[in-house]
């Protein structure tokens, strides 16, 4: 490839990643709905033509915020499952990253809900929408590690079925659990419960969900 070429591909990966920061600086303190390709285009300090040559819709340009919410959540994971001695201590190191990504970065979790949404009633189409499915394998697949690692160090049970199963139904419990810690907290508080008790409780079920009970005993699940 000439030099000539790799700037022009340089210059069109900057100006593509360009677009994507500014229509997530709107995402910080919009509704995704509420966001237009001609706000973007302002944020960015571009034609409203020249976003249009890089994504052809608000579709498509927030698959690309999906996808760098995706890899965002894969590196936090990475990140926890190097912590813990044991295959259990990862996955509960991952369970609380999650619920910490969610904290963090509200709009990244509210755009992988939508993407999820969406997906669950089409298919996948389009090399932004395979792209983001692929990173999300990624996930799962660091996921499925510390489970298989869990049961090789005999802290995890070995009766669990498949491990990419098991990952996603994970998945669906953190999942649920954020959602309620990021939106319903006022209601909880009505019925006398913070969001820090209802999210060790869901820790501890997890916990005991998934614990070799020859490591860890079956003890009850502890009341906070």
């Amino acid at each position: 490839m000439s030099r000539l070429n790799e700037r022009r591909l340089e210059d069109r990966e900057r100006r593509r990643t360009q677009i994507v920061t500014a229509a997530e600086a709107l995402y910080l303190h919009q509704d995704w709905d509420l966001i237009t390709m001609d706000a973007v285009a302002r944020q960015a300090r571009l034609s409203r033509a020249l976003v249009y040559v890089y994504f052809k819709d608000k579709a498509e340009l927030h698959l690309a915020v999906v996808r760098r919410a995706m890899q965002t959540l894969l590196e936090c994971f990475r990140a926890a499952a190097g912590t813990g001695d044991t295959g259990l201590q990862r996955i509960e190191a991952l369970g609380r990253a999650y619920l910490a990504y969610g904290e963090q970065y509200p709009h990244y979790f509210d755009a992988c809900a939508r993407f999820e949404a969406r997906v669950s009633q089409e298919d996948p189409s389009g090399e932004h929408e395979l792209a983001v499915l692929q990173v999300g394998d990624q996930v799962h697949e660091a996921v499925v590690a510390v489970l298989a690692a869990g049961q090789a160090d005999g802290t995890i049970r070995r009766n669990l079925g498949d491990l990419a199963v098991t990952s996603r139904a994970l998945w669906g419990f953190i999942h649920g659990l954020s959602q309620i810690a990021l939106t319903k907290a006022s209601q909880l508080d009505l019925s006398g419960i913070t969001v820090v008790q209802l999210t060790e409780q869901a820790i501890s079920l997890l916990r005991y969900m998934l614990a070799d009970p020859s490591a860890i005993g079956a003890e009850p699940v502890p009341r906070n």
